[in-house]
């Protein structure tokens, strides 16, 4: 396991959620990717209602993935996310998806968000209150 992460989400794979290799399909590391991300943002406080009752929605502009090995049905997951980088506008989270309990990486990657107006959908500036939650998660000053 990546000691730069300090958080993870535990996944399950689903039958569903393999093809015909008995693989998981390379497509569903991002949706994992998009839970770990929803279950960070709960777990310092910031969940996505929470954004909407500030008037404040988040829009994925890139994503990246890159693989490192092969899960499987009925694997156990642990699915890490960590916030990498603030900009004005945006923020970057990071990934790591490690097979357990073997610590085997299967997947990295990358998600790139806009922070933008409920009613505009214009770019907003990335709320203090979210830095400061994820300063306070991560043990930054």
């Amino acid at each position: 396991m990546d000691q730069k992460y300090k958080f993870y989400h535990p996944l399950r794979v689903r039958y569903a959620e393999t093809d015909a290799q008995a693989r998981v399909f390379f497509g569903n590391y991002l949706s994992y990717f998009d839970v770990a991300l929803i279950e960070y943002m709960r777990a310092i406080g910031y969940s996505y209602k929470e954004m909407i009752d500030q008037g404040m929605d988040i829009f994925y502009v890139e994503a990246s993935c890159q693989y490192k090995g092969a899960a499987r049905f009925d694997d156990l997951l642990h699915a890490h996310a960590r916030v990498s980088h603030f900009g004005n506008t945006s923020f970057t989270f990071d990934f790591s998806i490690f097979k357990h309990p073997s610590d085997e990486l299967i997947t990295t990657g990358r998600i790139s968000i806009v922070t933008v107006d409920i009613q505009t959908e214009k770019p907003i500036r990335v709320p203090d209150n979210l830095r400061q939650a994820v300063a306070l998660f991560e043990g930054e000053s």
